[in-house]
């Protein structure tokens, strides 16, 4: 496919607790998509201050740590054409407030409980940002630049 891409979701720990995995898969699958990996994973401060690299030195990025160690989450690989773009809008507006009715974030998430922004999704915004958070997420799937080494001989 030409304008064949890959994107990174993660279902927040709240989406995970609330039971929306499912339906947010059948979503992507209806549009098209591929799931090309995913797992459950427990998030880690070093993941986190990684994926939210640009909000580490911020006020607020102790409430994003809280928030999405606070359980397990769901990070997905989707594939398709111009799937960065299609899934970003298909997630809905970051604060769940604006978010249309159809999205994601219109139909799942709450504004702020517990003073905290919990909006079940992440999707990246950019292919350079999907590169960049997959490879946070799916280390064992990063691309090595090194050549393989030669087997030894015995």
């Amino acid at each position: 496919m030409a304008n064949s891409e890959k994107t990174l979701v993660l279902v927040k720990p709240d989406g995970v607790a609330e039971g929306h995995i499912g339906n947010i898969i059948s979503r992507l699958e209806r549009k098209g998509f591929q799931i090309s990996a995913l797992k459950v994973v427990k998030a880690t401060k070093e993941q986190l201050e990684a994926h939210y690299n640009e909000q580490v030195e911020k006020p607020y990025f102790n409430e994003i740590a809280t928030y999405m160690m606070e359980g397990p989450l769901v990070a997905i690989i989707v594939s398709g054409t111009n799937v960065v773009k299609a899934v970003h809008r298909l997630a809905g507006n970051t604060r769940p407030a604006d978010a249309l009715p159809g999205t994601i974030r219109g139909d799942f998430a709450h504004d702020y409980a517990d003073g905290i922004l919990r909006n079940i999704v992440h999707t990246s915004d950019s292919r350079e940002n999907a590169h960049h958070e997959i490879a946070i997420w799916f280390p064992e799937l990063a691309v090595s630049s090194r050549k393989p080494l030669k087997p030894q001989k015995n």
